[in-house]
């Protein structure tokens, strides 16, 4: 009996046990997460960059400099100098009443923090901690300290990374997706119980995931945002892979199987199908980690453990369900709603496929081109790190950022930091600050202020383009690569960071490792899937298509994120695309499009092996998939469209991108593209040199092995 089987087995039999341990293992994960879980804190570092070893030098030798700040930004029409006195009051209630402030710097002791037209003035406070470590409840403080002393004719706007990073409000996305996921499991089993199935062990899986990431968040940084980016992921393949497996139980028990060979074969089909799908998408976030970017290691630590507890309570905490509910999964009907799964001649599905498969080259033809219209954007794609000025005109730091835009120049909100090393002396420091005076793209230029040791010192440079514009990146390799090598041939060395100058180091490193990541998962997915259907042209058809797919998905997060287009409807305003954006969808969709690959795939496989005809392979496996693709495909789109609707500009291009490439790859790709190139391949479909055969290992999911019949080797042996 293989191994699966008896898998399959030992969860029918001990179906109440299994139960039981997932609600102890839930309770015992919840329990920890609430004891010693740690805290999500967008903790950004990027080893072995430029900008990192000047944060390094600074927290060694000159730690009051490398502190978090925020900005207070005052507006007063009247003048900021008739202010004086107001304004010092507030900064003294600041030092009095926000706790872990380790210094101020008052507009009034610090040359350039008061504007040329003497109506606005910023004053920067120091706090004790990193940005990204700055207490939550200390950040509220500093808000509602600003809001209360703002009054007419003098405004107070809290700004700066501190700021950014704590005024999100919660938004509970997950209840909408969850909410919209239950019309479309009842639309599409018209049955209670079969829809609560996949959305109870999906909430199963979901939980125990968090509280896994929770607990390990004690000793791993993970990101601000990953608990909603787990959700998203963890919502939309949990109930998708019970969703495959609960469809092919109906389906057994619809046929006429007890309800323990019921379970055998859901688990031993889709539950493989389901098992290789969510290896794939973990192993596609884990090739993140060639990216040397500590913070996206960790996000794509977390996407693959919920990937991966989806896994586990699909194909254990599911079939348990299904073996305690047997043949009453179709209890509480819906009133007109109620189908069966399975292959059936008159469904309009195996219609549509036979349409298809007499016109191939049309269809063919016409989606690829949709396909290929809709990546056309992506040409004009301009990577960046998003700032305030990207988020709503609503929130203090936009205010602030637009204040401080106003009153100083863009290039105020991203200032570049110079760190020198002058252990040999200062004297070279006037000489370092002329030259960067004399930079073409420099609007202004401190003078060094000196740790106590005077062997650190800091210089502070205001570029005359704002953080996300060309030129401002263009200013830092000049900087590095002529102006600062100059400075330092006494011997001192100089080190440009800051927030823009960290953002672009992580720019360059991501645009020189992304061609690692793509060929590393597009080529063990080829393996994988050749290795599975015994054929390299699916395998490369598969490839193709899931780039196709994600490569549409970039072209509407261009479009909309970048070009603006209907950016008002979901409350963004234009702006590049976050430069860690690419990788992560290519990551996570190129893993998600394989669900739907394996599972169409797959079906077809198993009828080809029965029938050896491509044609009527085809057109059975499209009839017996295609509603539960659409309905899976569904869930996953509201659900990540749901996520859209969230204040966080991250989040929300995740979710409009993801959603977008599900509902072109189940559709589009699935539906249309599939069965006609397979049309259009006939026998060819099947090809797999009797070389690469033997090396390697039977991967088989549906059916019988890939060996039966003799089917499905070379061209020579298929149907047509």
């Amino acid at each position: 009996m293989p191994g699966l089987e008896r898998w399959a087995r030992l969860m029918y039999r001990r179906r109440w046990w299994v139960l039981g341990a997932w609600v102890l293992i839930l309770a015992v994960m919840g329990g920890l997460a609430r004891s010693i879980g740690g805290e999500f804190q967008t903790e950004f570092t990027l080893p072995g960059s430029e900008s990192q070893r000047a944060n390094d030098l600074l927290k060694a030798r000159f730690p009051a400099q490398a502190g978090g700040e925020a900005d207070l930004v005052f507006e007063v029409p009247t003048g900021i100098e008739g202010a004086r006195d107001r304004i010092e009051a507030v900064l003294a209630r600041v030092q009095a009443e926000v706790p872990d402030v380790a210094a101020i710097e008052s507009p009034f002791d610090r040359p350039g923090y008061i504007s040329p037209d003497g109506t606005i003035a910023r004053a920067v406070v120091r706090f004790q901690f990193d940005a990204d470590k700055v207490p939550h409840e200390t950040a509220v403080a500093l808000i509602r300290l600003a809001e209360s002393e703002t009054g007419p004719g003098f405004t107070v706007e809290p700004g700066g990374r501190v700021v950014q990073f704590n005024e999100q409000t919660e938004f509970g996305s997950e209840i909408y997706g969850l909410i919209a996921a239950v019309f479309i499991l009842l639309i599409a089993f018209g049955s209670v119980v079969a829809m609560g199935v996949p959305i109870g062990a999906a909430l199963f899986g979901l939980g125990t995931g968090l509280a896994v990431i929770t607990v390990a968040a004690r000793w791993v940084g993970f990101p601000g945002f990953s608990s909603q980016f787990a959700a998203m992921i963890g919502i939309g393949v949990g109930i998708d892979y019970s969703l495959l497996v609960v469809t092919r139980f109906r389906e057994a028990i619809h046929a006429g199987r007890s309800v323990e060979e019921g379970v055998v074969e859901a688990v031993v089909t889709s539950g493989r199908s389901v098992m290789f799908a969510g290896v794939v998408v973990a192993i596609a976030f884990l090739g993140l980690f060639v990216m040397g970017l500590p913070f996206v290691a960790t996000l794509a630590t977390a996407g693959a453990v919920v990937v991966l507890v989806a896994v586990a309570i699909a194909v254990s905490l599911t079939p348990a369900l299904l073996a305690v509910f047997g043949n009453r999964v179709d209890a509480l009907r819906v009133p007109f709603l109620h189908q069966s799964e399975g292959i059936d001649p008159r469904s309009p599905w195996f219609r549509l496929s036979c349409v298809i498969q007499r016109h191939p080259w049309p269809f063919a033809i016409v989606t690829g081109g949709l396909l290929v219209a809709a990546a056309l954007p992506i040409f004009s794609m301009q990577l960046g790190f998003t700032d305030a000025g990207n988020r709503s005109p609503s929130s203090h730091s936009r205010r602030a950022y637009d204040l401080i835009a106003k009153g100083f120049g863009p290039g105020t909100n991203g200032p570049l930091l110079i760190v020198a090393d002058v252990r040999n002396g200062n004297g070279g420091l006037s000489r370092a600050v002329e030259l960067l005076r004399e930079t073409p793209g420099v609007a202004a230029v401190t003078e060094p202020v000196l740790n106590p040791a005077g062997d650190t010192a800091v210089i502070t440079v205001i570029p005359t383009t704002k953080p996300q514009d060309h030129a401002t990146t263009d200013l830092v390799h000049r900087l590095r690569e002529d102006v600062l090598k100059r400075a330092g041939t006494n011997g001192d060395r100089y080190y440009v960071t800051g927030v823009t100058a960290g953002q672009i180091d992580a720019s360059d490193r991501i645009s020189s490792r992304m061609p690692y990541l793509f060929i590393g998962v597009i080529g063990l997915s080829f393996i994988l899937l050749t290795a599975m259907f015994r054929s390299v042209v699916v395998a490369a058809k598969a490839a193709v298509m899931n780039l196709l797919s994600i490569g549409a998905a970039y072209g509407v997060v261009v479009a909309v994120f970048q070009w603006g287009w209907f950016g008002e409807l979901i409350g963004v305003g234009t702006g590049p695309i976050e430069v860690f954006l690419p990788m992560m969808m290519f990551a996570i969709l190129f893993g998600l499009s394989m669900d739907y690959e394996v599972f169409l795939i797959s079906r077809i496989r198993e009828e080809y092996l029965r029938t050896g005809d491509t044609a009527e392979a085809v057109a059975n496996g499209l009839t017996a998939t295609a509603r539960v693709i659409t309905a899976a495909a569904a869930i996953m789109v509201t659900v990540f469209l749901a996520f859209v609707l969230g204040p966080e500009r991250v989040i929300k291009e995740f979710g409009l991108g993801l959603a977008t490439a599900i509902l072109v790859d189940a559709t589009l790709v699935r539906i249309f593209l599939v069965p006609s190139t397979m049309e259009l391949l006939g026998r060819w479909n099947w090809w797999m040199p009797a070389w690469l055969d033997r090396l390697l290992p039977n991967l088989h999911l549906e059916g019988p092995p890939a060996g039966a019949g003799d089917l499905a080797g070379s061209p020579a042996h298929g149907g047509r």
